[in-house]
Order: C-alpha cells, then structure tokens, then sequence
C-alpha cells in the first residue's frame, strides 16, 4: 500500500484503539452490559467451590489504621470507587438543573413528580410487609426499593426502545436524576454514622476550594482528583457516608459556557469521567456487592424465603410502577402539567417497570442499613438482583410492544398536535 497524501490523512483521523474503547464504554448500553457481568460473575464465584477466596477477597482489609480507613476491598468499592460514579452523578446534577431538562420546571414537572411518587409507593409497600411479617428489625431498609439505577434503566431502553420518541428517554432520565438526588439525600440524612461536626467543616471547606479552582481560568478536571480525595477522606471521618463528598463536588462545576468556552465544563468533566465510573467504578461496585452466597446454611430457600426478599422485589417492580404511573395520572388530570410531546401514558408502563431495577444505588443502601453480616443483608441483595432481573426483562418486553404499535398525532393528550422528529435509536446510533 503506497503511503499517499490520502492515505495518510484518513489514517491521522482513524481514531486510536484508546479513543475508541473510550467511545465504546462511554455508550449507554455498555454500562448495563458491565453491570450485569460483573454481578454475574460475582454470583457464580460466591456460589462456586471456591467462594471461600472471593469471601477472603472481599473481606482483606488495606488502608492506614491511624486514619480511620482501614477498610475491607469491598467497603473501598462501595465507600471510595462509587465515589467517582456520585461526582460523575453530581455533575450530570448540575447541568440538568442549570442547562438541562430540569431547567424548566413546568416542562419538568410531571416526571419529577412522578420520581417523588415512585419512591414513596415502593417504601410503603416495604414498611408495610415486613411489618405485616413481623421484622422489625428489617424496617431500617425501608430505602432500599427506592432506587433507580441510571446507566442500567437507560442501557435496557437504549436496546429495546428503538424507534421511539426521544422524548421517553428524557422521560426516564429526568425521573432518574431527580430518584438519585432524592436517594442521596436519604443516605446523607437517614444513614449517617456518629456525626463530627469538625471534620464535616473540614469536608465542605474542601469541597468550596475545589469549587473555587474549577472556575479558574485554566481548571483541569484531573487537579480535582487530589481535592476530592482529600474532602472524601475528611467526609468520611465526618461520619456522613463518603461518596456525598464526590455529588458536592460534581455540584460545584459551571455548567454554563465561561472565559469564552465552547461547551459548558460539566459536559467536559462528565465526558471526562464517565469511562472511569461504567468501565471501572460500578463494575467493580456490583462485583463486591452482588456476591450473595446461597449454597451455605439453609441454601437458596432460607435466603429466599426472607420477608425483606418478598418486600424488595414487590416494591420494586409492582411499587415502582403503580408510584411512577398513580403518580403521573393524579398529576396530569388535577394540576395544569401534562406530559412532554410525543409521551403517551402507554409510554409510562415500560418507563415504570424500568425504573424498578434498583442495582447500584439499592445495593448499596442495603449495606448502609444492615451491613456486613446482618441475617438481612444477603436475602436484601438478592431480592435487588432479582426484581431488578424481572423489571428489566418485563420493562423490554413493554418496549417492543410499545414500538409496535401505531401512535396517535397526539400522544400525551393536550390538544397541541406533537412534533416528534428524534427516535432513541437515532439518538444512540449518533452517539
């Protein structure tokens, strides 16, 4: 092959093997793709004939005593690594609100709404059955089925929604931000440890100097990475759970265009950050925490017959859906809000079940309230695995039946023929 002038033009815009695995985990189905192997492969190694070394694994602990993070690999995962994907969250925060689908209240406001209702049904739901089975001692997970995971709901939707609106997956991202700020408020509120009010002013101060040099003219996202360390170490003696370090962060970042920009530079960190968080952070994350063992002791059956599993799982895929679409009716027959174009309440049966796969954030909430070796805690995580498994395959099963049917000129019913030029498979494919 001869080396001339073309040639050696299309080769300097081939991009390299590195940009490329960039754009590969950067895609919205990867992360549910990476999810799901890493909570595979954890299953099958803790229930295998040799779940004794991933047990040793998990519990090794690493880390400087004198410090106070003489953590276990899986606390590292869970307390330091999700740090990076609650960053990531905080700044995808921020530009929703400043620039985003959150900046208009009124278009925003029915799915808002609706993620208020899909995680107050869900907790009652929990409350009610395992008080009705008489736990009492389970009611401090009354937050576990209140989650929503992002990058596993939007992946399934990515898949199985080709071909309708964009409009949905606006639907569903809003639902899912607003779910995971309010899911982040419940950790900080409801599950801290002995508060020192010292090292939290020490957190926060931290975090209002990162917040001062990412305005600076010449602010690298990378320069935060030594900042956040040091403010997720002082949160974390704080007693407040560590990983609200890295959303305060991520709120700290412009999210509009300054000192003559192209793009606003929460786009650029989330960009940034976001091979970090689906290709390391939540893989590794759900690797040590999905590693349910159910061949010891009674076997699957007493895990699985655990009232805190059949609390879980019908929360989950029946609470979330009755909350998301109950929630979305009430709001749009008794208040002015209606739906966006294009968004029929046929649409919200597939969104609802997709907001049921809880995954990251439930996971880790289930930690938070029983901890490591409570009799709930394996029986909690497998009844995330699991309704998130059903709510998944039912939420793409609507999908394709949603995509198959024929749509009216005016899907969400406000007498205003709907423009809907975007489909979520174009959206994808131009990623």
């Amino acid at each position: 092959m001869s080396h001339t002038p073309e040639n050696l033009t299309a080769a300097a815009r081939r991009p390299s093997p590195a940009t490329r695995l960039r754009a590969w985990i950067g895609r919205e189905t990867t992360g549910g793709l990476l999810l799901i192997a890493a909570a595979t492969l954890a299953l099958v190694w803790a229930n295998s004939p040799w779940r004794e070394a991933y047990q040793t694994l998990s519990g090794t602990v690493v880390g400087p005593h004198a410090l106070h993070l003489d953590l276990t690999v899986a606390e590292w995962a869970a307390d330091g690594l999700l740090a990076i994907f609650f960053f990531t969250v905080g700044v995808e925060l921020k530009h929703e609100f400043v620039a985003g689908s959150l900046r208009n209240p009124r278009e925003a406001g029915v799915p808002m709404l609706a993620a208020v209702g899909g995680m107050a049904v869900p907790a009652i739901i929990y409350a009610v059955v395992v008080s009705a089975a008489g736990e009492p001692t389970a009611l401090h997970g009354w937050a576990i089925p209140t989650a929503t995971d992002i990058a596993f709901a939007v992946g399934v939707l990515a898949v199985f929604g080709k071909g309708l609106p964009l409009a949905i997956r606006t639907f569903l991202l809003t639902l899912a931000v607003v779910d995971d700020l309010l899911a982040i408020t419940v950790i900080a509120v409801f599950y801290p440890s002995d508060l020192n009010l010292l090292y939290l002013v020490a957190a926060l101060a931290v975090v209002a100097l990162g917040g001062w040099y990412v305005r600076g003219r010449r602010a690298r996202w990378w320069v935060l990475l030594p900042v956040g360390a040091v403010a997720w170490g002082l949160m974390h003696a704080s007693g407040v759970h560590a990983t609200v370090a890295g959303v305060l962060l991520g709120f700290t970042v412009p999210a509009v265009a300054m000192r003559g920009e192209a793009t606003p530079r929460t786009l650029r960190y989330a960009h940034a950050m976001e091979p970090w968080s689906q290709g390391l952070a939540l893989p590794v994350f759900a690797f040590f925490a999905a590693g349910v063992t159910v061949v010891d002791g009674g076997g699957p059956g007493e895990i699985l017959g655990q009232p805190v599993v059949l609390a879980i799982g019908l929360a989950l895929v029946v609470g979330k859906l009755v909350g998301v679409l109950g929630t979305t009716a009430l709001v749009t027959r008794l208040t002015p809000l209606r739906l966006a174009q294009g968004v029929g309440v046929r649409d919200l049966l597939p969104v609802g079940l997709l907001a049921g796969i809880g995954f990251t954030v439930a996971l880790l909430v289930a930690e938070l309230s029983f901890g490591h070796g409570s009799e709930h805690t394996d029986g909690a995580k497998a009844a995330i695995l699991l309704a998130s498994l059903v709510a998944a395959a039912l939420g793409a099963l609507c999908l394709r039946w949603d995509a198959r049917k024929a749509r009216s000129a005016d899907m969400n019913v406000d007498g205003v023929a709907d423009d809907v030029r975007e489909l979520i498979g174009d959206a994808e494919n131009r990623d």
